[in-house]
């Protein structure tokens, strides 16, 4: 929503995602424009489907889409997890999984001026995605 998905693959290469992470970003009640992107989404993002099932301790706190995110990283021993949702954060961080949220990719970016962080900073305030000052200023100061 924040058209910055192409920043992606210049900092992690190729992305997988669970099924159901691809499900909740078709469905009829996902934004259009992420529908509309994902109908053709690039050859760097992979639908990967789990090799085992979704654990207990993650189906019973968080959505499919975390929790089967959680999983597949916990299977490929994935370098870093991209979640923004603090209960999934704090269950990955437990289950010994390196996680970054959209802040911590736009900073990411904005380092290696791949973005302009306050073009960002805009973006994110038109949503509905919650961002604290203290946030707003870490992204401010990351491409300093």
């Amino acid at each position: 929503m924040i058209d910055a998905v192409h920043v992606l693959p210049s900092l992690y290469g190729h992305i997988l995602i669970p099924p159901a992470v691809y499900r909740e970003l078709t469905t009829p009640t996902a934004p259009e424009k992420v529908r509309l992107w994902f109908q053709d989404r690039p050859s760097w993002i992979e639908i990967r489907e789990l090799s085992g099932a979704v654990g207990q301790d993650l189906a019973d706190f968080l959505d499919a889409g975390e929790s089967e995110a959680i999983q597949l990283a916990k299977e490929l021993q994935a370098d870093l997890l991209l979640i923004d949702e603090l209960a999934g954060r704090k269950l990955a961080i437990e289950n010994g999984l390196r996680v970054i949220g959209l802040i911590g990719v736009l900073a990411t970016a904005a380092q290696k001026a791949l973005i302009d962080p306050e073009i960002a900073i805009k973006q994110i305030e038109r949503t509905n995605f919650y961002i604290s000052e203290d946030l707003i200023e870490f992204l401010r100061s990351s491409s300093k």
